[in-house]
């Protein structure tokens, strides 16, 4: 595999006589040129050895939110940004977090087993042995001390429970085990408590990380047998942070709801375990031999259950109010002070970090370093930066959330766009974010280079992708495909507040893929696994650096802000050509399924010994044809394309300029709804949210596209209207940006 990308990054580097620019978008004349210098600059005043020494210092101990070395750690990043020369304080808000009281899991039949429900030290990870560390344990569930039998429900994802359906298994009243795998972790026991369970667990099995995939920890980089994934399972994908204050700041004085009241906090009891734990409840399952898709790595017959098998889980937390530390740095803009780039990464850590969230932060405060050096001589951003280093992230994004919405006014006055970072590691570019901003990052990624190829990292993800390409015709395509693509983005990281919420054009950047293995959330996320298995000279912070460092400055200096809703237009297109599709597939299946349960009941039917009931067929699927829908990004494509040749007009005119970014930076905010989505209107976005049944990952249209998965007709019309609107909207506001309007403003 890798003999291959290297040898496509061979050929494509043949193509490209420099790995420099001579343009960049938005910075029309000569000033792309003092641009490119500022960036030369800017690369030459980073360093990798003080991102090693940041990720040392900052997973030196554990810091989680609302311990004494998180506000530490805290502090301590505050005295840094203030001595690069920023602005810097500290806004702490008042949070709901529960730590583990109590936890208990007993086999009680038809064996005995207690669960050990601890990670060992190794004498290799130097850190993995100190005190203050969280137990293992996720937070968000409710207290509970059940005991019932056990049922093994795969991943625990919807289809799962149709599989047990047909195997006439209900879980009503039991307690289920999942493995972690193909879904966001608080979507297991989301699922498990709709179905009726009292408990669930959820284990790591080997198949997944673990041997089954290769050497483990401390000898290679994946689980080993007492490894355990910690994380919150709240609910979030009906909002995320603070579960007692939604749409409002956390602070001292918020109006907070009854923890009873709280939507995002689930209604089971919830723990995570090791392989090792797992092993002896599964074994103990009885049942029907489990789907081969369903099994795991570890030396046991995978049974569904539940035969004998009981368990005894008890789960108690302390639900404490603590203090999250958000640390916010400014450096004033020259000309558009009231512009804001925003930029973030969190600080808080389950254990020790170094890779989720160390590696991030260091780059970021690398950045800062830089830009402070700039300042320092003289070079000021045209728009004021903003640097956060966000407390409470790995709780549901507590702290990013509590001040977006605490300043959501101010936000959508100001907010130019938020670049997040989270970890980062050795591999390839990860960038997901508004699709306006595509033309941005396709521009940056070809001029940052790869540290291990010399490509750009452009071209190593372009060969990576040709290489992975499963046919002859995809391969073809990568090949003639000349653009960056970015993902969208569902929730996980600290830019849903923005992006989502509030309407903030948003970015998510990091590197990632060479780095497999088992870390994350435990306590052998530290320094020692990092430098051995991740980034181990610290080139691919720098390279990060680089990357959102750059995303920074070109907002922040742009004359004409980089927004290109052409790419945005494209994506939404084949955002509908998907719902068209989905609704054909789900019409066909409907169809397919109703005829099969239709023959068999009438060949019972013909038996008079059998008493039957008339049987549920699927409903009838509508035609989708999304007229109104496509004829309104029509107008957004006629609005797009006009706005493109436009925007030159502004570019002698600092005034006119002024005037156009404002449209500019304001356009997303075109495509919030009001009423927000159904069953969660917090999530206002209509062309990007978190699935409700996927957690982390990104359904688009998700009000129609819900809808349709669901079966709910009138509610996937009623999105499609919500859409629609949006994107009319949208259009309306691209359609101000013409000569005669914008130039008539600063007459």
């Amino acid at each position: 595999m890798k003999r291959s990308i290297y040898t496509l990054l061979f050929c494509f580097a043949l193509s490209f006589t420099s790995f420099g620019q001579s343009h960049i978008n938005g910075f029309p004349g000569q000033s792309s040129q003092a641009q490119l210098q500022l960036e030369d600059k800017f690369d030459k005043l980073l360093s990798k050895k003080n991102i090693g020494e940041a990720i040392r210092e900052y997973s030196a101990k554990p810091h989680h939110l609302g311990s004494a070395q998180g506000k530490i750690v805290a502090e301590s990043i505050r005295r840094r940004f203030a001595s690069y020369g920023w602005d810097a304080r500290i806004e702490t808000y008042q949070v709901l977090f529960p730590t583990p009281k109590n936890r208990l899991l007993e086999l009680i039949a038809p064996t005995k087993f207690t669960a050990l429900l601890k990670e060992p030290a190794f004498p290799e990870d130097a850190t993995s042995g100190q005190e203050g560390q969280l137990p293992t344990y996720n937070a968000w569930g409710a207290d509970g001390d059940v005991t019932g039998q056990l049922v093994f429900v795969n991943f625990g994802l919807p289809e799962d429970y149709e599989v047990l359906k047909r195997y006439g298994i209900d879980i009503k009243g039991k307690i289920v085990i999942a493995r972690y795998g193909r879904s966001w972790r608080g979507i297991k026991p989301k699922i498990a408590w709709e179905h009726g369970a009292i408990g669930c667990i959820i284990y790591s099995d080997p198949k997944e990380d673990g041997y089954y995939q290769g050497d483990v920890y401390p000898k290679g980089p994946f689980k080993n047998e007492h490894t355990v994934q910690r994380g919150s399972v709240m609910d979030m994908v009906v909002y995320p942070g603070d579960p007692l204050t939604p749409n409002e700041g956390a602070t001292e004085k918020a109006k907070r709801i009854d923890r009873s009241e709280a939507p995002t906090i689930l209604k089971i009891p919830v723990l995570p375990i090791s392989y090792h734990d797992a092993q002896p409840l599964l074994a103990a399952l009885g049942g029907p031999v489990a789907p081969a898709e369903w099994r795991g790595a570890l030396p046991l017959t995978y049974r569904i259950g539940p035969g004998q098998a009981q368990v005894h889980l008890k789960v108690e937390s302390n639900w404490d109010i603590v203090p999250a530390y958000n640390v916010i740095a400014k450096i004033k803009g020259s000309v558009y002070p009231d512009e804001w780039v925003i930029r973030g990464n969190h600080h808080d850590a389950w254990v020790n970090g170094a890779d989720d969230p160390v590696s991030g932060l260091a780059a970021l405060l690398e950045e800062a370093k830089a830009i402070g050096t700039l300042y320092k001589s003289g070079i000021r951003p045209k728009r004021t930066l903003v640097y956060c280093a966000w407390d409470g992230e790995e709780q549901s994004l507590l702290g990013s959330t509590e001040w977006a919405e605490y300043h959501a006014a101010e936000l959508q006055k100001k907010a130019v766009a938020y670049i997040n970072s989270d970890g980062n590691s050795r591999g390839f570019l990860g960038a997901g974010g508004s699709h306006a901003l595509e033309n941005l990052v396709d521009g940056i990624s070809r001029s940052v280079k790869d540290p291990q190829t010399g490509a750009t990292v452009y071209e190593r993800l372009k060969a990576r992708d040709i290489v992975r390409a499963g046919t002859a015709k995809q391969k073809k395509e990568l090949i003639k495909k000349d653009t960056l693509a970015l993902s969208a983005l569902g929730t996980g990281s600290d830019y849903s507040a923005f992006l989502q919420h509030l309407g903030i054009p948003s970015l998510n950047l990091g590197y990632g893929g060479e780095d497999e293995g088992g870390d994350y959330h435990s306590i052998y996320d530290s320094y020692d696994d990092y430098v051995r298995f991740k980034d181990s000279d610290f080139s691919y912070g720098v390279t990060l650096s680089q990357t959102a460092g750059r995303a920074a400055l070109r907002l922040a200096n742009a004359d004409v802000l980089p927004f290109d809703f052409t790419s945005l237009r494209r994506r939404i297109s084949g955002y509908v050509q998907e719902l068209s599709q989905l609704a054909d597939q789900l019409r066909e299946s409907y169809a397919v399924q109703n005829t099969l349960v239709s023959d068999k009941y009438y060949q019972l039917a013909a038996d008079p010994r059998e008493k039957l009931q008339i049987p549920e067929l699927k409903p009838e699927v509508p035609k989708f044809e999304f007229g109104s829908l496509k004829s309104a990004l029509d107008s957004l494509d006629a609005a797009a394309i006009a706005l493109s040749g436009k925007t030159q007009a502004a570019g002698g005119n600092p005034r006119a300029r002024a005037a156009l970014n404002q449209l500019l930076f304001q356009a997303e905010k075109s495509l919030l709804s009001d009423e927000g989505l159904p069953h969660r209107p917090w999530y206002r976005h209509t062309i990007y949210a978190p699935g409700f049944y996927t957690g982390y990952g990104v359904k688009t249209l998700p009000g129609i596209r819900e809808a349709i998965e669901q079966g709910k007709w009138d509610e996937a019309k009623h999105q499609t209207e919500v859409v629609t609107a949006a994107i009319l909207r949208l259009a309306r506001q691209l359609g101000k940006i013409n000569q005669q309007q914008y130039l008539s403003q600063v007459k």
